[in-house]
């Protein structure tokens, strides 16, 4: 390792930047703007050079730099898309055999709650065996444990072995493996890239996330329908070899200590240091505010007959619609690299968010309804990719894997309790209440957290302070 290296981090990769001509050049040249101008930004932070149109068209989609410049990442990530639209068929594939066992909805919707109790439970513990043993043999284990998993559920299946226990019992160990996969993995990215890099990295998993939530459930359902549901989990498990061989590849990752200690990582350490660190702390706040209270999805069913006269068609459609404003909001991501005042770009976000839920009360015309929903689902991604950029950048690389826990059981219960609060709000008053109300009661409780901690919004990703 070179001096002055940060930890985790490849010769020739720290402190340079990419032309488009794939040259490295120092990240604060001398040689000044090409054209003699630069523009400044209160977001950015910094000043930039006006781009050609053809460098700004490069700028406007995702940035794959770290694909081109980190080896063990661009595995880390191929193998993870493969593998999370093999994990979605499953999820599909459960339900619906779960519904062809015990005809009840009652019964399918448990599998939620089975999945959910042991994620928020474990999800904690997760992320602090990620930070007291070596994160890429947790990560290979997990995996493993997975792919374990997959395989129970095909043989049980070709074997006729159809019996409601045992899916429960599956959804609620996948659970416990990923909340100890999440956190390992999450917690090595910072390691396999430059710290300026993280923007793209996660907007690059965003796009695996949307596109497996996306995709394999719609593959699912014809693989169930076509060859049954021994298909569906024979080739989930075959998907996971990818990222068993990348997790494989990578290099032992154990936390980095400061003054080289060694020992178990306490949860309770992990809380009282997120107790102490207000930047940090307010990416969970924000989060919690968009999630619990301007959270619509419980409502769909509901909405899709009062408002639009449709069925379950219109339903898929208000369900897909967020998740289609995601995967553009990854897509055309090239444009966050150069965003410095990450805190203040959480905030437009999460904002942006409150007030697309809360037109999308007011509205009566689908398609108009669907657009404000898609619109929410592209400020969600924003909100997402500077939230976890700041959690890697500015946590110590020893608490990574615990605030990951943390950032698990909030992304995991977050949406529950707003699907409970949209619920019971709207039997008491309606749903355009509970919808418009909700969005704008979500900007409301950003602005006065933004009033509370004003220093967020001055957060600089150029000297990262948690």
């Amino acid at each position: 390792m070179r001096p002055g290296m940060r930890p985790g981090t490849r010769p020739g990769y720290a402190g340079r930047v990419r032309d488009p001509a794939g040259a490295g050049l120092p990240a604060r040249s001398c040689l000044g703007p090409p054209n003699g101008r630069w523009l400044s930004s209160a977001v950015t932070g910094t000043s930039t050079p006006t781009p050609t149109p053809a460098r700004r068209a490069t700028r406007i989609f995702a940035d794959l730099t770290p694909l081109r410049t980190s080896a063990d990442y661009r595995r880390l990530w191929v193998g993870s898309t493969i593998s999370w639209m093999g994990q979605a068929m499953t999820a599909l594939a459960i339900s619906l055999q779960v519904y062809d066992i015990t005809g009840s909805s009652f019964s399918v919707g448990l599998v939620g709650l089975f999945s959910l109790v042991p994620l928020v439970a474990f999800g904690l513990y997760g992320g602090a065996i990620a930070d007291t043993v070596d994160r890429r043999k947790l990560g290979l284990y997990s995996s493993l444990g997975l792919t374990a998993l997959s395989i129970a559920l095909a043989g049980a299946a070709l074997l006729g072995y159809h019996r409601v226990w045992l899916l429960y019992s599956v959804v609620a160990l996948q659970a416990v493996c990923g909340a100890l996969n999440g956190p390992a993995r999450s917690a090595m990215i910072p390691r396999l890239l430059p710290t300026e890099q993280l923007p793209a990295a996660n907007a690059l998993n965003s796009v695996t996330m949307t596109s497996g939530t996306m995709i394999g459930p719609v593959l699912g359902g014809l693989i169930v329908g076509w060859w049954g549901y021994q298909a569906a989990y024979l080739i989930d498990a075959v998907t996971f070899c990818a990222a068993l061989y990348a997790v494989w590849r990578l290099p032992a990752m154990l936390p980095e200590r400061e003054g080289g200690k060694r020992g178990r990582a306490s949860v309770l350490d992990g809380l009282r240091f997120l107790g102490t660190r207000p930047n940090i702390r307010m990416t969970f706040f924000s989060d919690m505010a968009a999630m619990v209270l301007a959270q619509p999805k419980a409502l769909f069913p509901a909405i899709a007959v009062l408002w639009y006269g449709g069925d379950a068609k219109t339903v898929g459609l208000l369900v897909a619609a967020p998740a289609v404003g995601a995967l553009l909001g990854g897509l055309f991501s090239g444009w966050q690299g150069r965003i410095r005042r990450h805190g203040l770009a959480i905030l437009i976000s999460v904002a942006a968010w409150g007030l697309a839920i809360a037109v999308f009360g007011l509205t009566r015309n689908l398609w108009l309804g669907l657009f404000f929903l898609a619109l929410a689902g592209w400020a969600d991604t924003i909100s997402m990719v500077f939230r976890s950029t700041m959690m890697q950048a500015a946590t110590p690389d020893e608490m990574r894997g615990r605030l990951q826990g943390v950032f698990i059981v909030v992304v995991a219960g977050g949406p529950r309790l707003g699907d409970f609060l949209a619920g019971t709000t709207a039997d008491l008053t309606s749903p355009a209440v509970a919808i418009t109300g909700g969005g704008l009661g979500c900007v409301l409780v950003l602005l006065l957290l933004a009033l509370r901690w004003r220093g967020f919004a001055r957060y600089d990703a150029r000297s990262p302070q948690a």
